[in-house]
């Protein structure tokens, strides 16, 4: 089964190509193309949605045809060698998420190609799917997912492919929410993420004790706002240039690290390292406790964040550690964690019932409904 996947929730416009692979345990990248209007956004401090859909207009049908022209797939007849095209419908941004859905339902109706809804929150959990080495092994059954992004943190039940069940998610912000709104705070560019993690390197993760949100709350819920508060509190009394007279404002970025001493940057990369400790520390604890609770043989890590080095070494050190060789991990690799078409066409030929283009509609609200 050959599926073209296309994918436009945010700031990414992808199209790939996947196949089903002769054991139908998990799927081939053929091809994938990608834009992204990532750098515009990091003028303005965070995604403007007008500007990313006016970019996925621009990016659309060219993204599409390099995609199939990688694949060696070509357009005779307007009948593409292809068996079905999959595109995200939802959750995301409404005119982004337009973009996508009308192309797909105008190519499933000149093509007359079957078309396949995927919701993106799944087709994170699907870039595990995807084959990316010789000896790759699929994911087993029962499994814990868990997708922790710039919009999600949230833990699902894979009985199997058709048997899932959502076990809880955030209360607020998500974690990567959390990590690029106080990289923000210290003034640089979104994503701010990964700047973070890489001024932790240099940190003390115990340096500072942030406050860890529900971690004993009971259940698998998650909440980062007051993480996020704690944070820009505890900065504001360290750096006082942060501070503003203005009283309206009470705060002012600026490029921090450019203003401050060798021993303060010192405390720059401690306080970046204690508050990736706390989140990840919240993260880790309730995610092994529903790999206890559902007894689970695989954990799946999917989303943005799960590029982060910490959160992935954590994860492998406290399974070895608590679960032995009882529960394999799984994550993608980093290319395959944050916004791509290549998730999408996976989700899709693993939950393939198919709609008429008339009947498709995108969702920006869609959850695990």
């Amino acid at each position: 089964m050959k599926i073209l996947g296309i994918e436009t929730s945010c700031d990414e416009t992808g199209a790939a190509v996947t196949s089903l692979t002769s054991d139908k345990k998990s799927v081939q990248l053929i091809s994938s193309s990608l834009a992204t209007s990532l750098e515009r956004h990091a003028k303005t401090g965070g995604i403007i949605p007008e500007v990313a859909a006016r970019n996925q207009s621009t990016y659309i049908i060219p993204v599409i045809y390099e995609a199939l022209e990688k694949a060696d797939i070509h357009i005779a007849n307007n009948t593409p060698d292809i068996d079905a095209i999959a595109v995200t419908f939802g959750p995301g941004l409404i005119g982004s998420l337009l973009v996508g859905v009308e192309t797909a339902k105008t190519l499933s109706y000149v093509w007359n190609k079957p078309l396949i809804p995927v919701n993106h929150l799944f087709g994170h959990v699907y870039a595990n799917f995807i084959q990316t080495s010789d000896d790759f092994k699929p994911p087993s059954f029962p499994a814990i997912a868990l997708i922790v992004s710039g919009g999600h943190t949230d833990i699902i039940y894979m009985k199997n492919h058709t048997d899932i069940i959502w076990v809880g998610g955030t209360r607020d912000d998500a974690a990567g929410e959390c990590f690029d709104k106080c990289a923000r705070l210290l003034g640089y560019p979104y994503p701010g993420g990964p700047k973070i993690s890489e001024l932790a390197k240099k940190g003390d993760k115990n340096a500072f004790s942030f406050p860890r949100p529900m971690i004993g709350s009971g259940d698998f819920e998650f909440s980062f706002s007051g993480l996020k508060t704690s944070f820009l509190n505890e900065t504001k009394q360290i750096f006082p240039i942060l501070r503003t007279t203005n009283e309206k404002i009470g705060w002012q970025q600026i490029a921090l690290e450019e203003q401050i001493t060798e021993s303060q940057r010192q405390i720059l990369y401690d306080l970046c390292a204690s508050l990736q400790y706390a989140i990840i520390d919240v993260i880790v604890k309730k995610t092994v406790k529903a790999l206890q609770q559902y007894n689970a043989t695989s954990l799946i890590l999917s989303g943005g964040v799960a590029a982060n080095e910490m959160l992935r070494t954590t994860f492998q050190e406290t399974l070895n550690k608590k679960l032995g060789q009882e529960v394999s991990l799984h994550v993608p690799p980093r290319s395959l964690c944050t916004d791509n078409a290549a998730m999408i066409a996976a989700a899709a030929t693993f939950h393939s019932s198919s709609t008429s283009w008339k009947n498709l509609s995108a969702n920006p609200q869609l959850y695990f409904d």
